[in-house]
């Protein structure tokens, strides 16, 4: 479970320290505390401006500030693959974040090899190469990377391997404060209870989920990860609920919005109340991928859809 802000925790202190003069069991002040969770926006929403190089990973920070006022963000490594060691771009990236009021949350990981295969040597290889994605999250004061499981072969093959990776990478990641999240991302991993049993058995204060509304068919008509029909395709509901008492992370995944601003095919009340349940507090990304709307307009309509939300639950 995220911990609560320093905002929130001087809001509950104070409630406290008055309660007992006014007859109010602290019991019953704690169940009557708002629930609330803040919004981020990932880099993945304007893949399009930032693959066809209109906008760069460096002004990013800002965008989401003076666009959108988002005051946290979320990075994709597959638009700056060649910066992880790179010193004078982490300064900078920090630097801009920092004068916009903005934190860095995490760095969605992409790319850099199997961290399931049956392979050892690759399995090592792929681990290595994510070492280097932990450092600069950690010099950026991100709390996670994301990683993918995809899988291949078998079920119980895969296990296996993933929990030997993650295992690894948590043991690197730790001393430097920065987690290891998994995301429901397609292959096994988008079987929400194959996840749950690796993240359960990887057993580590350093592992954790990253549920998303939008990845869980975890097999496809050709063997590939996105681009045939699915064929299996996991409870989305189910999924969540079984990710969530691992989550360090929550991605709001959206596509298209009815005419009162809903996603017609996520029930967003129902996810949330399941986020609500789990006791999660922390940051939820913004991750618009429609067709229907410019990517700023459908930012903007996934903010006002989790606000509304929020409100609900409140």
């Amino acid at each position: 479970m995220a911990r609560l802000s320093r905002r929130h925790c001087l809001q509950w202190a104070g409630a406290l320290a008055g309660s007992s003069a006014l007859g109010v069991r602290a019991d019953e002040l704690t169940a009557a505390a708002p629930y609330h969770f803040d919004i981020s926006l990932a880099q993945w929403s304007l893949n399009k401006a930032l693959f066809d190089k209109s906008l760069s990973t460096l002004d990013f920070p800002a965008v989401a500030r003076t666009s959108f006022d988002i005051g946290a963000v979320e990075y994709v490594n597959q638009f700056f693959m060649d910066k992880a060691r790179d010193g004078a771009f982490i300064r900078d990236l920090k630097q801009r974040a920092a004068d916009h009021n903005v934190k860095s949350l995490l760095i969605m990981v992409d790319g850099e090899g199997d961290l399931s295969t049956v392979d050892e040597k690759r399995r090592k290889q792929s681990v290595n190469n994510h070492h280097k994605w932990v450092e600069m999250a950690a010099e950026l004061g991100c709390h996670s990377i994301r990683v993918n499981l995809h899988g291949s072969g078998g079920a119980e093959d895969w296990h296996r391997a993933s929990v030997a990776s993650l295992t690894e990478l948590a043991a690197f990641s730790g001393p430097m404060g920065v987690k290891i999240l998994v995301e429901n991302h397609g292959g096994y991993s988008s079987h929400g209870a194959k996840l749950a049993a690796v993240l359960k058995d990887a057993d580590s204060p350093f592992c954790g989920s990253m549920p998303d509304f939008g990845n869980f068919c975890y097999q496809r008509e050709s063997g590939d990860l996105w681009d045939s029909p699915c064929i299996k395709q996991y409870n989305l509901y189910q999924g969540v609920a079984e990710l969530m008492p691992y989550a360090g992370a929550v991605s709001a995944k959206t596509f298209r919005f009815d005419d009162e601003g809903n996603e017609p095919n996520i029930d967003y009340l129902r996810i949330f109340e399941l986020i609500k349940a789990a006791g999660y507090t922390g940051y939820v990304g913004i991750e618009y991928e429609g067709n229907e709307l410019p990517a700023a307009e459908g930012i903007r309509a996934t903010k006002a859809l989790l606000e509304r939300v929020r409100g609900q639950l409140s």
